[in-house]
């Protein structure tokens, strides 16, 4: 008997989810739904948070040291890393730019913004109050990036809330593995490359129960949002829609105009380089995952793009682990939407701290599905949103990470290019 793909089970979880929630809506339900569905919601989210710490770790470490030639890191590896955290810089900066244009969270009513406001206003106040003791705290404008550097790094670990001290601490330990004689740190980095497998198979179990845990979000999500009308309901599925079509935007802008201006930029033919791309495009979009996806990828750089082996063989794996512009640029619109559906409001400061926590987090996502939802935690932890609107985007978050993923695959393919073009050039310089 063939098995079910997972997907397919997610979106039966979320449509059978919707349909229940509108009938406990109708048949005035809702307490049943609060007591015995909605927890089984949040055990799911439970085994998202605590995979926050040890993937970033992991996958970052694991993907920093994977750098193992101290030579290709001075001359390619540098200068891949930057354009990739460029280019997932501006990412998330489009994504900020278009949703707070086109600010999905006012679809809903105001009467039930208020409502959710008024649900979480525990968090709102906690939210404001901390703000406020921030800001007295701060001697000078350099005090964020004081705060990036760990005092401690297992008291760090032990609050979600504090990632950014954790991915710089990553960072660090990856770069020293780098550096440091192969022979000393041989087992070390055999070690995180087992772990990051452990990682990915844990996400895996994780996800297997996603279709479960969905189906309580979404329908314990319903029977909040709607309590006793079924208007209240379609006020959502009206900003939901709004929602994907601001991700949607963003991201067919990012593959588009920036990533078609890069193509450009390296001196190819723009439509001819997306026709040669289009197949491995088509297995990302199906695979939602940047490292299923990347045999597929370096096959084609190498034989359709001209690409050297040794640098689709460096650049390529590198992207698959620290090249995420799609799902950062996800993160930064999932958030804001978030946000604003809770009838919570995001100052400068906050959506600064979305634009850094957004891009490192990025690096140390795994590129496997649902690796995304687990970075989204880590963003909103860091504004102070409350995790639980993750169950907002649930129903459409499956489809749109085939979307991210096939942005992620192409800026894979994209700096690979604008990579060998400098290769290239540096070649003839030397001749």
């Amino acid at each position: 008997m063939k098995k079910i793909p997972l997907h397919v089970k997610i979106l039966s979880g979320i449509l059978f989810g919707a349909i229940f929630g509108l009938l406990l809506v109708y048949y005035s339900m809702g307490s049943f739904a609060i007591t015995w569905i909605k927890p089984i919601g949040l055990m799911f989210l439970n085994m998202l948070k605590v995979m926050a710490v040890p993937l970033v770790f992991i996958s970052l470490v694991s993907g920093v040291s994977s750098l193992r030639d101290i030579n290709t890191f001075k001359r390619i590896g540098v200068k891949t890393i930057a354009i990739y955290i460029t280019t997932t810089f501006v990412a998330v900066l489009l994504g900020l730019f278009i949703v707070n244009i086109i600010d999905p969270g006012k679809a809903l009513s105001a009467t039930k913004r208020e409502e959710i406001r008024a649900k979480y206003a525990e968090n709102v106040s906690k939210k404001t109050a901390d703000a406020s003791e921030q800001i007295k705290s701060k001697a000078h404008p350099m005090q964020f990036f004081v705060d990036m550097i760990p005092t401690n790094i297992f008291k760090s670990a032990s609050d979600n809330t504090q990632m950014l001290p954790v991915i710089v601490f990553a960072m660090i330990f990856g770069i020293a593995m780098v550096v440091t004689p192969v022979e000393k740190v041989n087992g070390v980095r055999i070690l995180f490359e087992s772990l990051n497998e452990v990682i990915l198979k844990m996400i895996d179990i994780i996800m297997e129960f996603a279709p479960l845990g969905v189906f309580a979000l979404i329908s314990s999500l319903i029977v909040e949002f709607a309590g006793d009308s079924i208007a209240n309901a379609i006020d959502l599925f009206k900003a939901l829609g709004l929602y994907s079509l601001s991700v949607l935007i963003g991201l067919a802008i990012m593959v588009y105009v920036i990533y078609g201006a890069i193509v450009i930029l390296a001196g190819k033919k723009y439509f001819t380089f997306f026709r040669k791309i289009l197949p491995v495009q088509m297995v990302a979009f199906s695979t939602s995952s940047s490292s299923a996806t990347l045999p597929v990828t370096m096959d084609a750089c190498e034989k359709e793009l001209g690409i050297s082996n040794e640098v689709a063989s460096f650049v390529l794996p590198v992207g698959a682990t620290v090249n995420m512009d799609g799902t950062s640029l996800y993160q930064s619109v999932a958030a804001v939407f978030i946000a604003g559906a809770m009838g919570m409001e995001l100052t400068l400061s906050d959506q600064a701290t979305i634009v850094i926590t957004a891009v490192l987090a990025s690096i140390g996502s795994a590129g496997v599905p649902g690796a995304g939802m687990v970075m989204l935690v880590i963003v909103l932890n860091s504004i102070g949103v409350p995790t639980e609107g993750i169950a907002l985007i649930f129903a459409v978050d499956r489809i749109l990470d085939m979307f991210r993923t096939t942005v992620n695959v192409t800026g894979d393919m994209v700096v690979a290019t604008l990579i060998q073009e400098s290769e290239n050039k540096r070649k003839v310089k030397n001749v």
